[in-house]
């Protein structure tokens, strides 16, 4: 089943599933299911007409998420939390309906960084969105085959295959939304230093339970020296050299400031 809101990105995932379907060794179905909330204005015609056009099975499922959304929720307050609870709901149980073994989401590697930074400052816990995961009800599995593409990269397939995008009018509307702050704050960074962002992708794959603070992922208090080396001991006062070589390398990649801009109380 995958979730089709009529972004790019959802587009992209559906395409790219399409091409799977008729090159993997392994036989699947592809369903594609909208959830129309009843946004004011949301054109209704658009996604059957185009799933129509490429042959596509889809579901159009119709509740009005919008009107409690925008009960319950004060003008000015970040809506996506609630809409994203009520949405989940629907695509559950019609997964549940039509049989699905699989839901697939649109996230992309940009949504799973900004993600781990948002619970990271405001959640205070290390996680992001993994691209395979049990649902929260336990009863389906969510993928995100779009884990490791760039949404740049999404984009410029949107406008290359021409997609009917339809935007979101409900929370893509909010302009001081944390994950738009977050997403800001992420692309300032690639301009500046490039190569920063794709460091810290990789660095969600590589975890050392052993380098970090949770006991029930490492058992601290069973730590007794061994006398032996151990090549995953505490180097924090050591010298990292793959870590000096990294710096070294972007430092020759960033450009050069001249001197007369250089500001002695500017950390960075």
């Amino acid at each position: 089943m995958v979730c089709l809101s009529g972004g790019k990105d959802s587009y992209g995932l559906l395409e790219i599933l399409l091409t799977l379907k008729a090159r993997a060794p392994l036989p699947f179905e592809v369903v594609a299911v909208n959830l129309d909330q009843k946004q004011p204005g949301f054109p209704a015609d658009v996604l059957p007409r185009y799933l129509d056009a490429r042959g596509v099975p889809f579901r159009i499922v119709e509740q009005d998420t919008y009107s409690v959304v925008k009960r319950l929720i004060p003008e000015g307050r970040t809506m996506c939390s609630l809409c994203s609870r009520l949405r989940r709901g629907v695509l559950y149980r019609v997964a549940s309906e039509i049989g699905a073994t699989k839901i697939a989401l649109g996230h992309h590697r940009d949504d799973l960084i900004a993600t781990f930074f948002l619970n990271l400052f405001f959640g205070g816990t290390l996680k992001t969105m993994p691209p395979k995961l049990v649902s929260d009800d336990g009863r389906h599995v969510v993928i995100r085959p779009l884990a490791y593409v760039r949404e740049r990269d999404l984009a410029r397939f949107a406008e290359a295959m021409r997609f009917p995008i339809i935007p979101c009018n409900l929370c893509g509307s909010q302009q001081h939304l944390q994950r738009r702050q977050v997403a800001e704050m992420l692309r300032d960074w690639e301009r500046k230093h490039p190569g920063r962002i794709e460091s810290i992708y990789n660095a969600l794959a590589k975890v050392v339970p052993s380098h970090l603070m949770d006991r029930a992922l490492f058992d601290f208090g069973a730590v007794r020296a061994t006398g032996r080396a151990e090549p995953d001991g505490d180097l924090g006062f050591d010298a990292d050299r793959w870590l000096e070589g990294a710096l070294d390398a972007a430092e020759a990649r960033a450009p050069s400031i001249p001197a007369d801009r250089l500001n002695a109380d500017d950390p960075d």
